[in-house]
């Protein structure tokens, strides 16, 4: 490690999907890792990985939040996931388990 690379951080993630009637988002997913990808690319990769391999039906709503260890919140929405987002690098797939790594490209 060099002093230009970012300190790994540990992160705890969730997928959540959105209840209407009780307006609550219920847990899907959850995982764990030691990272030095930027927690907003783990969320887009957990998010789009779970969708890959989940397909969601046209009423569902599912939102991916990441959190470190030093207080950081990332939260990502589908309609949120940008062009390409299921092409991850390889410090972002590290970082996932084995069905989010199978349903993304890249690395």
């Amino acid at each position: 490690m060099t002093c230009e690379d970012p300190e790994p951080v540990r992160i705890t993630w969730v997928i959540e999907l959105y209840e209407p009637h009780s307006q609550v988002w219920m847990g899907r997913g959850l995982g764990r890792a030691t990272t030095a990808a930027a927690p907003l690319d783990i969320a887009q990769a957990v998010l789009a990985g779970y969708l890959a391999a989940v397909p969601p039906r046209s009423d569902e709503v599912f939102r991916a939040v990441v959190r470190t260890d030093t207080g950081t919140v990332c939260t990502v929405t589908a309609d949120g996931l940008p062009e390409g987002a299921w092409e991850v690098t390889p410090a972002v797939r590290q970082a996932l388990p084995l069905y989010l790594r199978d349903a993304l490209t890249g690395g």
